[in-house]
């Protein structure tokens, strides 16, 4: 699709109902997801980040979403897919900033260039113990991508035709933190396979974009 006219369009999803946690847990890797993250919430002990999902339009006008590879490293999200984001900084002022403020530090994005339409369902990460904030927001430049090197091995740019075909979903046996070879669903997307927490995400996003596209 053109972003064009993705533009037009997605700008809808401001008056939208959230999916919620129903679209999260069709693809949550745990049954027990709710109850971890209840059990989280009465802790008070869960740290926070936000993430950004950014549409944009490429070289062709095409529009397309930015997705991240991150490093291998000793850590529970080594070597994964994810969305440009990270941890909540006392200098921030809210979760949306902590999201403009990431993916411009990850990827090379200008806040100033991303329009934020709509703040996501949060997400809970058991592994790392982490409530994750999502945005869904859009950028009308065509992204002059720069990967932090630390921290980010790859930008994976993903188009919208792409993310919106049935077969991207799939089902794969892997071997997690919380099971040995369990049957995990997932997106391959651009020859990756996307699981878990960004995969839930995701979802959600992908049931927002088939009201309004």
């Amino acid at each position: 699709m053109q972003y064009s006219e993705f533009s037009k369009r997605i700008v809808k999803v401001k008056n939208l109902e959230l999916p919620g946690e129903a679209f999260h847990l069709k693809m949550a890797p745990i049954e027990r997801l709710l109850e971890l993250k209840n059990k989280a919430r009465e802790m008070k002990t869960a740290r926070t980040a936000a993430v950004m999902c950014m549409f944009y339009p490429s070289d062709q006008g095409e529009t397309h979403m930015a997705l991240i590879l991150r490093k291998t490293y000793k850590g529970v999200h080594s070597a994964q897919i994810g969305f440009p984001g990270g941890k909540t900084e006392k200098e921030d002022a809210s979760s949306e900033e902590t999201a403009l403020r990431e993916t411009e530090e990850e990827v090379g994005v200008p806040s100033s260039d991303i329009s934020v339409l709509k703040k996501l369902t949060e997400v809970y990460i058991p592994p790392s113990n982490f409530f994750v904030q999502p945005f869904l927001g859009i950028s009308s430049k065509t992204p002059m991508f720069i990967k932090q090197e630390e921290e980010v091995e790859d930008i994976i740019e993903v188009p919208i035709t792409e993310f919106l075909d049935d077969t991207t979903m799939v089902t794969q046996t892997l071997s997690t933190s919380y099971a040995k070879s369990i049957k995990v669903p997932a997106f391959q997307l651009q020859g990756h396979l996307v699981w878990g927490a960004t995969a839930m995400m995701l979802n959600e996003v992908r049931e927002l974009l088939k009201s309004t596209l």
